[in-house]
């Protein structure tokens, strides 16, 4: 997929730090790595991310907080020239691959994320980390997953579940060689002028189901619960899809979702992510997925991490065990 629309693209509203930010941004970040002996996953470390992460940049604040208060017409945030290491190992190629131990990069997403909320992952989910690796994985290639590289449908991330993220955080570690591998967004707010009456009225009624994938125990006896596409107020609504599990329960439905694939297609951004990039996604308002690519599996390939936000921690504590940042 390509940019198809002749919308300004996202790295030109990018926030780009200056070498002086980056340092300041890399000296907590190095901080962080040896905070509660860098056990990533640990309340102790997630309590001094949260104090490192409000003595980030003035400007990177006040641009999260703006961010946080309106994600604009794109709903997609991009900071640039964040920390990571020059000396990366190799991308790693194992299935479910996390970090664990806190690193330069690891603490720079994680003080950004917690900037828009509390940080949480999944159980089921690469084994309920909150620092995750997004790469290639041999095998997976036709996978609709982060660890394929056949085109990711445009989704809304976890649309299954109930309690699913507020913001999507992906920070690009290593680009991808071949420059093919572009991430794709597109909002709900570019999206809904180009819709016709009939399919914002379809796509607002309970006419479609989103099934949750395996990982999570999709497929399963119970049929998923029926779900409006579009949620809130009619004149700027939340979106809530997946473009690959979502079905409508009618003809009408599909033909509502065909009209709105096509509404996202013409107003998708593709970027190619570079190392030090940071992409922040209204996950309310944006759908994202990514182009394909041919991995190469020498060490070189695409390495993003991938951290989730919520904006309503409490929100989601019967679904958190011992009120920790992990959800069933």
């Amino acid at each position: 997929m390509t940019k198809t629309s002749s919308l300004p693209a996202l790295s030109e509203a990018a926030v780009v730090l200056t070498d002086s930010q980056r340092a300041e941004v890399a000296l907590l970040a190095e901080d962080l790595a040896r905070a509660a002996s860098g056990v990533l996953d640990s309340p102790a470390w997630l309590a001094a991310a949260r104090a490192a992460a409000v003595r980030l940049p003035g400007e990177l604040r006040a641009a999260i907080r703006d961010f946080r208060y309106d994600a604009g017409p794109e709903g997609a945030l991009l900071v640039r020239n964040l920390p990571v290491p020059a000396d990366l190992p190799a991308t790693p190629t194992r299935l479910g691959s996390v970090q664990r131990t806190a690193t330069t990069a690891a603490g720079a997403i994680a003080m950004v994320l917690l900037q828009l909320g509390e940080v949480v992952a999944y159980r089921s989910e690469k084994s309920g980390a909150l620092v995750q690796d997004v790469v290639p994985v041999a095998g997976q290639e036709g996978q609709q997953s982060n660890a394929g590289s056949v085109r990711l449908q445009m989704h809304t991330e976890n649309a299954f579940h109930r309690n699913r993220p507020d913001y999507l955080g992906l920070l690009c570690l290593r680009g991808d060689p071949t420059g093919d591998a572009r991430l794709c967004t597109a909002s709900v707010r570019r999206a809904l002028p180009l819709l016709s009456g009939e399919a914002r009225r379809t796509l607002s009624e309970e006419r479609f189901m989103t099934e949750a994938p395996p990982s999570f125990g999709g497929s399963g006896s119970v049929p998923p619960p029926v779900h409006a596409i579009l949620r809130g107020a009619p004149d700027d609504p939340d979106v809530l899809v997946d473009f690959n599990a979502t079905h409508a329960l009618d003809d009408g439905g599909r033909r509502a979702m065909d009209e709105l694939a096509a509404a996202f297609e013409a107003t998708t951004h593709a970027l190619a992510l570079t190392a030090g990039d940071l992409a922040v996604v209204d996950n309310r308002l944006v759908v994202h997925g990514r182009s394909p690519y041919t991995p190469r599996y020498d060490g070189t390939d695409r390495w993003l991490h991938r951290v989730y936000a919520v904006a309503d921690y409490r929100r989601s504590r019967a679904d958190r065990q011992a009120a920790g940042s992990v959800l069933d």
